[in-house]
């Protein structure tokens, strides 16, 4: 029982670790490769590019390049370059508008490699290249250009500096993607102070003027209403004439309700005036006795007090029917 756990276990570290061995032996002479996704393997030997391997995968390399795949270890190289999609973002690039004011672009771009061979011999410096070539394309293309256009048109705007390097781009191994102009600001801070200046004095101008046409509108309004109002009182003015002669026309129909109004709107007068005191005596048979007493008695005031007798009531005369017919 023993031998046979010894045997596995020593089964199990032979096959462990001799399969890894074996396979290092195996990458080391070239016989075989591994390649990642969005990687691409480049292989030289004596200053030639043998082949190029993009696609992900498990290759056998003899098959792939002959003979030459087991001395390109010793002899040769092998370059792996990154496929994926990469960006990169230019602050301020210096332009002038046609006006002549001085503004700076940020121009945000995307690129990948597309001929890995090209990208590794034929310049030095690629993406330092690409970031150049990026730069002055948008200096060429965007500068002279009216301001208005600049701040508002920016998808054109891209779509010019995108057409103007990817050509070039293409000559180093580079494919450049999307190109975006996200920011158009001005260099100069005077100038920028300026515009602020102008800026707030634009929008005083404008809340002034917003205000002085809520004043006019609500005096327009106030006025309307006073001058309505007025036109209203004044019909009610002319009427109330008419209405009191009307009452007082059908009073006076009755000559006992005129007489009693007049005595009423006396007395009234006399209670108004200033210092004056008045006592109203009711009808009687004690009425002279009562006042003599009054008369008798000292006032608020100087003058003595002057009793005013009450007019009997009037009684109403019985009402006599006409015969008919």
């Amino acid at each position: 029982m023993g031998e046979t756990i010894g045997f596995a276990f020593s089964s199990f570290i032979f096959f462990f670790i001799g399969f890894e061995v074996l396979l290092a032996f195996a990458r080391f002479f070239g016989l075989y490769v591994v390649v990642q996704e969005r990687t691409c393997r480049i292989y030289t030997l004596w200053g030639q590019v043998k082949g190029a391997i993009d696609e992900p995968g498990f290759y056998f390399l003899p098959a792939r390049l002959g003979l030459d795949a087991l001395l390109i270890n010793f002899f040769g190289k092998c370059y792996v370059v990154d496929l994926r999609l990469d960006q990169e973002y230019l602050r301020g690039v210096p332009v002038n508008s046609e006006e002549g004011a001085p503004m700076g672009i940020g121009v945000w771009y995307e690129m990948y490699i597309s001929d890995p061979v090209n990208y590794l011999f034929k310049n030095t410096d690629p993406r330092g290249s690409l970031r150049a070539s990026v730069s002055s394309a948008a200096v060429r293309c965007l500068s002279n250009m009216k301001l208005a256009n600049m701040l508002e048109n920016r998808h054109q705007m891209s779509r010019t500096v995108r057409a103007e390097v990817s050509p070039q781009s293409h000559q180093w191994g580079y494919k450049v993607g999307s190109v975006y102009i996200r920011k158009v600001h001005f260099r100069d801070r005077g100038m920028l102070r300026e515009i602020e200046i102008k800026v707030v004095t634009r929008l005083r101008q404008v809340t002034s003027a917003i205000r002085q046409d809520g004043a006019n509108q609500v005096n327009l309004i106030t006025s309307s209403a006073e001058r309505q109002a007025a036109v209203e009182f004044a019909k009610a003015a002319a009427l109330r004439p008419q209405i009191v002669g009307g009452a007082l026309h059908e009073i006076a129909e009755d000559p006992e309700i005129v007489q009693v109004m007049f005595e009423i709107l006396e007395t009234q007068r006399l209670l108004e005036a200033e210092g004056a005191d008045l006592t109203i005596i009711p009808p009687g048979g004690r009425a002279d006795g009562l006042i003599n007493l009054l008369s008798s008695l000292p006032s608020g005031s100087d003058r003595p007090v002057q009793p005013v007798p009450m007019p009997p009531m009037p009684v109403a005369a019985p009402q006599q029917r006409m015969p008919q017919g």
